[in-house]
Protein backbone atom coordinates (compact mmCIF):
# COMPACT_ATOMS: atom_id res chain seq x y z
CA UNK A 1 0.00 0.00 0.00
CA UNK A 2 1.17 3.34 -0.86
CA UNK A 3 0.29 5.45 2.58
CA UNK A 4 1.15 8.57 1.30
CA UNK A 5 -0.82 8.08 -2.13
CA UNK A 6 -4.14 6.66 0.25
CA UNK A 7 -4.06 10.04 2.42
CA UNK A 8 -4.08 11.94 -0.51
CA UNK A 9 -6.88 10.06 -1.78
CA UNK A 10 -8.67 10.08 1.74
CA UNK A 11 -8.15 13.59 2.03
CA UNK A 12 -8.54 13.45 5.57
CA UNK A 13 -6.09 11.63 8.39
CA UNK A 14 -8.64 11.49 11.64
CA UNK A 15 -6.69 11.69 14.64
CA UNK A 16 -7.77 9.62 17.46
CA UNK A 17 -7.26 9.52 21.09
CA UNK A 18 -8.40 6.22 22.35
CA UNK A 19 -9.05 5.80 26.09
CA UNK A 20 -9.69 1.84 25.75
CA UNK A 21 -8.00 -0.29 23.27
CA UNK A 22 -11.20 -2.29 22.66
CA UNK A 23 -13.33 0.11 21.28
CA UNK A 24 -10.50 0.13 19.06
CA UNK A 25 -12.15 -1.44 15.62
CA UNK A 26 -15.12 -0.48 15.84
CA UNK A 27 -13.87 3.37 15.80
CA UNK A 28 -12.06 1.60 12.58
CA UNK A 29 -14.80 0.26 11.11
CA UNK A 30 -17.29 3.35 11.45
CA UNK A 31 -14.73 5.40 9.54
CA UNK A 32 -14.66 2.78 7.33
CA UNK A 33 -18.44 3.08 6.57
CA UNK A 34 -17.68 6.50 6.24
CA UNK A 35 -15.34 6.27 3.51
CA UNK A 36 -12.19 6.42 5.18
CA UNK A 37 -9.49 4.18 5.15
CA UNK A 38 -6.22 6.08 6.87
CA UNK A 39 -6.50 6.46 10.70
CA UNK A 40 -3.84 7.30 13.10
CA UNK A 41 -4.21 6.59 16.46
CA UNK A 42 -1.93 8.75 19.28
CA UNK A 43 0.56 7.31 21.78
CA UNK A 44 -1.03 10.00 24.12
CA UNK A 45 -2.56 7.35 26.63
CA UNK A 46 -1.84 4.32 27.42
CA UNK A 47 -4.65 2.50 25.52
CA UNK A 48 -2.42 4.28 22.17
CA UNK A 49 -0.19 1.50 21.68
CA UNK A 50 -2.87 -1.47 22.04
CA UNK A 51 -5.42 -0.09 20.33
CA UNK A 52 -3.02 0.02 17.16
CA UNK A 53 -2.12 -3.72 17.46
CA UNK A 54 -5.90 -4.09 17.93
CA UNK A 55 -6.53 -2.29 14.48
CA UNK A 56 -3.52 -3.61 12.49
CA UNK A 57 -4.29 -7.18 13.34
CA UNK A 58 -8.39 -6.92 13.39
CA UNK A 59 -9.53 -4.47 10.57
CA UNK A 60 -6.79 -4.84 7.90
CA UNK A 61 -8.51 -2.50 5.91
CA UNK A 62 -8.20 0.49 7.30
CA UNK A 63 -4.35 1.89 6.63
CA UNK A 64 -3.41 2.43 11.17
CA UNK A 65 -0.54 4.78 12.23
CA UNK A 66 0.79 6.09 15.56
CA UNK A 67 0.46 10.05 16.47
CA UNK A 68 1.88 12.12 18.97
CA UNK A 69 5.14 10.03 18.45
CA UNK A 70 7.72 12.35 20.54
CA UNK A 71 10.80 9.43 21.16
CA UNK A 72 12.61 6.92 19.50
CA UNK A 73 11.46 4.47 21.66
CA UNK A 74 7.35 5.31 21.39
CA UNK A 75 8.25 5.00 17.37
CA UNK A 76 9.74 1.53 17.55
CA UNK A 77 6.91 0.19 19.78
CA UNK A 78 4.35 1.58 17.53
CA UNK A 79 6.10 -0.20 14.62
CA UNK A 80 6.26 -2.86 16.96
CA UNK A 81 2.45 -3.07 17.09
CA UNK A 82 1.49 -2.54 13.54
CA UNK A 83 1.87 1.12 12.83
CA UNK A 84 2.39 1.54 8.75
CA UNK A 85 2.86 5.11 9.78
CA UNK A 86 4.48 7.94 11.95
CA UNK A 87 3.13 11.43 12.90
CA UNK A 88 4.86 13.43 15.03
CA UNK A 89 3.99 16.71 16.72
CA UNK A 90 7.59 18.24 15.71
CA UNK A 91 10.72 17.32 14.23
CA UNK A 92 13.26 15.01 15.89
CA UNK A 93 16.00 13.63 13.60
CA UNK A 94 16.41 10.65 15.53
CA UNK A 95 13.13 9.74 14.91
CA UNK A 96 12.94 10.86 11.26
CA UNK A 97 16.42 9.03 10.52
CA UNK A 98 15.19 5.93 12.24
CA UNK A 99 12.19 5.92 9.79
CA UNK A 100 13.75 6.55 6.76
CA UNK A 101 16.44 3.96 7.24
CA UNK A 102 13.74 1.27 7.98
CA UNK A 103 11.27 2.00 5.09
CA UNK A 104 8.57 3.31 7.45
CA UNK A 105 6.29 6.99 6.42
CA UNK A 106 7.08 9.32 8.73
CA UNK A 107 4.94 12.63 8.97
CA UNK A 108 6.76 15.25 11.31
CA UNK A 109 5.43 18.29 12.49
CA UNK A 110 7.14 21.49 9.99
CA UNK A 111 6.42 25.14 10.88
CA UNK A 112 9.40 26.60 9.96
CA UNK A 113 11.60 27.13 7.29
CA UNK A 114 14.77 25.58 9.27
CA UNK A 115 12.26 22.45 9.87
CA UNK A 116 11.44 21.66 6.54
CA UNK A 117 14.47 22.41 5.39
CA UNK A 118 15.74 19.88 7.92
CA UNK A 119 12.74 17.50 6.64
CA UNK A 120 14.24 18.27 2.84
CA UNK A 121 17.64 16.84 3.84
CA UNK A 122 15.99 13.57 4.55
CA UNK A 123 14.07 13.08 1.31
CA UNK A 124 10.44 13.96 3.15
CA UNK A 125 8.43 16.77 1.31
CA UNK A 126 5.04 15.58 3.92
CA UNK A 127 4.89 17.20 6.31
CA UNK A 128 2.76 18.14 9.67
CA UNK A 129 1.82 21.31 9.86
CA UNK A 130 0.69 21.65 13.71
CA UNK A 131 -1.14 23.67 15.96
CA UNK A 132 -2.45 24.82 12.00
CA UNK A 133 -4.37 27.09 13.30
CA UNK A 134 -1.85 29.04 16.19
CA UNK A 135 1.03 29.27 13.52
CA UNK A 136 -0.66 31.21 11.00
CA UNK A 137 -3.22 28.11 9.10
CA UNK A 138 -3.35 28.34 5.20
CA UNK A 139 -2.02 32.32 4.89
CA UNK A 140 1.40 30.44 6.95
CA UNK A 141 2.04 27.62 4.50
CA UNK A 142 1.00 29.42 1.31
CA UNK A 143 4.01 31.40 2.51
CA UNK A 144 6.15 28.55 3.32
CA UNK A 145 5.59 27.01 -0.37
CA UNK A 146 6.93 30.09 -1.70
CA UNK A 147 10.40 29.03 -1.15
CA UNK A 148 9.34 25.38 -0.84
CA UNK A 149 7.38 24.53 -3.56
CA UNK A 150 8.17 20.98 -3.67
CA UNK A 151 6.54 20.93 -0.19
CA UNK A 152 3.04 19.34 0.92
CA UNK A 153 1.83 20.27 4.20
CA UNK A 154 -0.74 17.95 6.28
CA UNK A 155 -2.37 20.61 8.80
CA UNK A 156 -3.69 19.82 12.02
CA UNK A 157 -5.23 21.63 14.98
CA UNK A 158 -8.55 24.25 14.24
CA UNK A 159 -9.73 22.00 10.76
CA UNK A 160 -13.24 21.19 11.06
CA UNK A 161 -16.16 20.33 8.68
CA UNK A 162 -16.49 24.08 8.27
CA UNK A 163 -13.33 24.77 6.62
CA UNK A 164 -12.20 21.49 5.59
CA UNK A 165 -13.31 22.40 1.87
CA UNK A 166 -11.08 25.80 2.20
CA UNK A 167 -7.86 23.80 3.29
CA UNK A 168 -8.17 20.82 0.88
CA UNK A 169 -8.44 23.43 -2.04
CA UNK A 170 -5.36 24.85 -1.60
CA UNK A 171 -2.66 23.31 -3.79
CA UNK A 172 0.35 23.10 -1.03
CA UNK A 173 -2.33 21.06 1.28
CA UNK A 174 -1.91 16.93 0.69
CA UNK A 175 -4.39 15.83 3.16
CA UNK A 176 -5.53 17.38 6.31
CA UNK A 177 -5.49 15.93 10.01
CA UNK A 178 -8.38 16.35 12.88
CA UNK A 179 -9.75 15.17 15.72
CA UNK A 180 -13.33 15.89 14.86
CA UNK A 181 -14.68 12.91 12.87
CA UNK A 182 -13.54 10.76 16.04
CA UNK A 183 -14.22 12.81 19.67
CA UNK A 184 -13.88 10.87 22.80
CA UNK A 185 -17.67 11.23 23.61
CA UNK A 186 -18.63 9.18 20.97
CA UNK A 187 -16.26 6.38 20.79
CA UNK A 188 -16.72 6.27 25.17
CA UNK A 189 -20.36 6.35 24.38
CA UNK A 190 -20.51 3.99 21.88
CA UNK A 191 -22.05 6.63 19.21
CA UNK A 192 -20.22 4.91 16.35
CA UNK A 193 -22.85 5.83 13.79
CA UNK A 194 -22.05 9.70 14.72
CA UNK A 195 -18.41 8.88 13.31
CA UNK A 196 -19.79 7.18 10.38
CA UNK A 197 -21.86 10.13 9.53
CA UNK A 198 -19.30 12.88 9.62
CA UNK A 199 -17.01 10.58 7.98
CA UNK A 200 -19.39 10.47 4.98
CA UNK A 201 -19.65 13.94 5.22
CA UNK A 202 -15.76 14.73 5.30
CA UNK A 203 -15.44 12.33 2.57
CA UNK A 204 -17.80 13.50 -0.33
CA UNK A 205 -16.20 16.80 1.12
CA UNK A 206 -12.81 16.04 0.24
CA UNK A 207 -14.06 14.12 -3.02
CA UNK A 208 -15.39 16.99 -4.42
CA UNK A 209 -12.17 18.68 -4.37
CA UNK A 210 -10.20 15.68 -5.96
CA UNK A 211 -12.71 15.91 -9.21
Amino acid sequence: MDIIAEMKKSGIVPVVVMEKSEDAINTAKALLAGGINVMEITLRTEAGLDSIKQVAEGCTDICVGAGTVITLEQCKAAVDAGAKFIVSPGFDYEVVKWCVDNKIVVVPGCVTPTEIMEALKLDLNIVKFFPANVYGGLSAMKALAGPFGGVKFIPTGGVSAKNLKEYLSAPFIHAVGGSWLCEKKDISSGNFERITELSKVASDIAASQSL
